[in-house]
């Protein structure tokens, strides 16, 4: 088993046009992607649950950008309001505004690009995944809503898994009609005896290697420089 060193850390500032976003960019020494994550409406970056999904995919190697899609203001307004968390438009892009950051950046730009969703954010996720079709390379949605992704559904070309918990009936259903319209490689997997937050024993675990599972098959690694170029996605 080969032993990585300490990865990269650092809490980064991301400006999108008038506003700037918080993330937080973990790079693993030997990087072989990056997997941006998009929350769900009243979560946010420091999400428990996501974050443990984040230490697995860094266990295999992957960088991720945990990143919040509203400012600290707009967090604070939505909580009394709740005017933004089905803004799938505003939500999806600033996720591709920091898909562009990232390929900017030189320690990240080579690299594969996934998402993973979260609720409300997994909708944002296709949405964006759909606008960047020959960037982002795979998708994993979490007890997700990608039902609000509308017509994008139909664009996706990234490698989708929707995973959903099998106490979760009202979300299965929703995810069971957006798989119906996807037309990229897909899957969807049921987490028994799981509900909506996957709170239980063992629930988050399973999560995390399905995830990780999913990311490694379907994010490319890096190839020689002479090797043939990659079929278009």
């Amino acid at each position: 088993m080969t032993m990585r060193g300490t990865p990269f850390s650092s809490e980064e500032r991301i400006p999108i046009g008038t506003i700037t976003l918080g993330g937080d960019l973990t790079i693993p020494e030997g990087a072989t992607g990056i997997v941006l994550f998009a929350h769900g409406s009243g979560s946010s970056r420091f999400s428990p649950r996501n974050r443990a999904v984040a230490a697995a995919l860094h266990a295999g190697g992957l960088a991720t950008l945990l990143l919040d899609l509203l400012t600290v203001e707009e967090e604070q307004a939505e909580a009394a309001t709740r005017h933004l968390r089905f803004n799938i438009e505003l939500l999806a892009a600033r996720l591709g505004s920091a898909t562009d950051w990232i390929g900017r950046r030189a320690d990240t730009r080579a690299l594969p690009i996934g998402y993973f969703g979260a609720s409300t954010g997994a909708a944002a996720a296709l949405v964006a995944a759909s606008r960047r079709r020959h960037i982002v390379r795979a998708i994993v949605s979490r007890g997700g809503r990608p039902d609000l992704a509308g017509h994008a559904l139909e664009t996706v070309q990234a490698a989708t898994l929707l995973i959903v918990g099998g106490l979760d009936t009202q979300v299965i259903a929703l995810n069971e009609e957006a798989y119906r319209r996807l037309v990229c490689v897909k899957r969807i997997d049921v987490v028994p005896g799981a509900t909506h937050l996957f709170e239980e024993a063992g629930a988050m675990e399973r999560v995390s290697r399905l995830a990780r599972e999913w990311f490694d098959e379907h994010l490319p690694v890096h190839r020689p420089a002479n090797a043939a170029p990659a079929a278009a996605w």
